[in-house]
């Protein structure tokens, strides 16, 4: 049996943020696996070592995942701002 290897895309602080980021990565088709300290997680930890969050994506989908990490932190999934919306009335 082939078990599939998973690669460490990114660490983060919190599980919110964790959270988020497993958003990101889903809303791209890329499956990912949160791994954080037991006792962080027990007591919700979100800084510190124990609050560090290890984002697994696949081994083959790493180069992707790592893609949509560069383009969410060089701001392509940003929305801009609609001028109908922020126009005083």
């Amino acid at each position: 049996m082939d078990e599939q290897r998973w690669e460490l895309i990114v660490e983060v602080s919190g599980e919110v943020q964790a959270e988020l980021m497993r958003g990101l990565f889903e809303a791209q088709g890329i499956p990912v696996l949160l791994i954080q300290e037991g006792a962080g997680r027990a007591y919700g930890l979100n800084v510190g070592p124990m609050g560090q969050v290890q984002i697994l994506a696949p081994a083959h989908l790493s180069d992707s995942a790592k893609q949509v990490l560069s383009d969410y932190y060089a701001g392509v999934f940003e929305e801009e701002d609609d001028p109908a919306e922020s126009s005083e009335l």
